[in-house]
């Protein structure tokens, strides 16, 4: 095995069965749909039980939620038959087709990309979420192996769990072995509500540069991207967004990549989601050991439901991983593929390395082909106003904008606050706008930092 470059897209929001569930009567040994056995959960409203069925729903303007007390009750103590009855309680006037969209699964090929490099690639069919809960721990544990034992997304700025998080990163491991690495981002890179990452903002590079790198060969050790979150581009796959332009950004990493068969040789892609979504999946989530001491709101003992996971590379035949994994696997494997990098926490430890189990060719195939592109993609329609996940973002970008050092573009973006009461367009904007700001005029480092770590976590 010789793989020098190691590309993670991580996407938002979906369960395993939803969206790879086909795959468990496609012949390739995966724990996934049953279409002749689907499974249920009972509706609270109408009575009855809700089944597993195919869709192709591309928008879901009422999202499930997916926080740890959502979680804890999909669960329903070890049977994953409170799906149904949570999305209820959540939302109480949802009708039979919005219940019916919580137990559903696309069919095989219906998102081109997805499914062409799961068809393609090494299908991992027991890669959990690292935590029963949200998108922004999720995020951290794939980071830095922990969320320091917070459970819920922060909100706006004033909201008390508004944290700072200034743990020690795989991204400070692999500088300190010398290790190049980058952090695409489509918009507002989630990462940097780790602290750490303010000693590194060189590293940070939009994605629409990304093809450009490619074709000048300046693709480095470890990549990690992150969608696009806001505006009428948005491409995370989080509902209510078009799940078609998310599918599109998958074909837009991989395709330049395949384009580019010398370096694509040596290039493993991981293309992984960071927690289910609110979305049935049938596996129950194992015990597991919690990532450090902080476990004052959460024991930290279990793991989150199925995600998708898929690594593709011209050095894996198509096939099944089986043994369990999250995503402070990934962790592990930096450990295992570079000297001098070291996994962070107890979870990372003793997680499985995924490059282990996997058997890689000794010659590259070349019959990879490009990934089909997503038909009819339509641009995200504005809301109301930002929500969850995207609320947490506000708040991150509130603090940055802070910290910026150019008088002048601080004192422009803090007289557009009031842009803060618009729709989710413009929150977007201004958002967007203070990131690119703060990555601009991120301040003098001794100063930034001397700030940042003068704070409490």
């Amino acid at each position: 095995m010789s793989i020098d470059h190691i590309v993670v897209l991580m996407m938002e929001n979906n369960g395993f069965d939803r969206m790879l569930g086909w795959m468990g009567s496609a012949g390739r040994d995966i724990d996934g749909v049953d279409p002749a056995h689907p499974l249920s959960n009972p509706d609270r409203i109408d009575g009855g039980d809700v089944f597993q069925t195919e869709t192709r729903t591309r928008t879901i303007l009422r999202d499930p939620l997916h926080y740890l007390a959502n979680s804890i009750a999909q669960l329903d103590g070890g049977t994953n038959q409170g799906f149904v009855s949570d999305y209820v309680r959540t939302h109480p006037n949802s009708t039979p087709e919005e219940r019916q969209e919580i137990m559903a699964w696309y069919p095989r090929g219906f998102l081109p990309a997805l499914h062409a490099l799961a068809e393609q690639g090494v299908v991992f069919d027991r890669w959990f979420a690292s935590m029963p809960g949200p998108t922004w721990m999720n995020r951290l544990f794939a980071h830095t192996g922990t969320s320091l034992g917070h459970v819920a997304e922060p909100g706006s700025l004033f909201n008390p769990n508004l944290h700072i998080y200034n743990e020690r990163t795989l991204y400070d491991e692999l500088t300190d072995a010398g290790v190049e690495w980058r952090i695409y981002f489509g918009d507002v890179p989630q990462s940097l509500v780790l602290t750490h990452q303010w000693r590194h903002l060189g590293n940070y590079r939009a994605f629409r540069h990304w093809e450009a790198d490619l074709k000048a060969g300046t693709l480095p050790a470890y990549s990690f991207i992150e969608p696009t979150y806001f505006g009428p581009h948005q491409n995370d796959q989080h509902p209510p967004h078009d799940v078609m332009r998310g599918d599109a950004l998958i074909a837009a990493v991989y395709n330049p990549l395949q384009a580019n068969p010398e370096s694509f040789a040596r290039t493993l892609l991981i293309v992984l989601y960071d927690e289910h979504g609110g979305f049935f999946d049938h596996v129950v989530p194992p015990a597991t050991v919690p990532p450090d001491e902080h476990t004052q709101h959460y024991a930290f003992d279990r793991l989150g439901f199925r995600v998708p996971a898929i690594f593709v590379s011209p050095l894996l035949d198509p096939g099944v991983a089986h043994a369990v994994y999250d995503h402070t696997s990934l962790l592990k494997m930096a450990a295992g593929q570079w000297q001098g990098v070291k996994p962070l926490g107890k979870r990372a430890k003793q997680a499985n390395d995924p490059m282990a189990e996997l058997k890689w060719r000794t010659t590259p195939r070349d019959d990879l082909p490009a990934a089909p592109i997503a038909p009819d993609i339509q641009p995200a329609s504005p809301l109301p106003g930002i929500q969850g996940f995207k609320q947490s973002l506000f708040g991150l970008s509130h603090h940055l904008e802070s910290l910026i050092d150019h008088t002048g573009h601080r004192s422009a973006l803090m007289a557009r606050a009031h842009e803060a009461l618009h729709d989710s367009m413009g929150q977007g904007r201004l958002i967007t706008d203070r990131i690119d700001g703060f990555l601009t005029h991120h301040g003098r480092r001794r100063g930034v930092l001397s700030r940042l770590f003068g704070r409490r976590r």
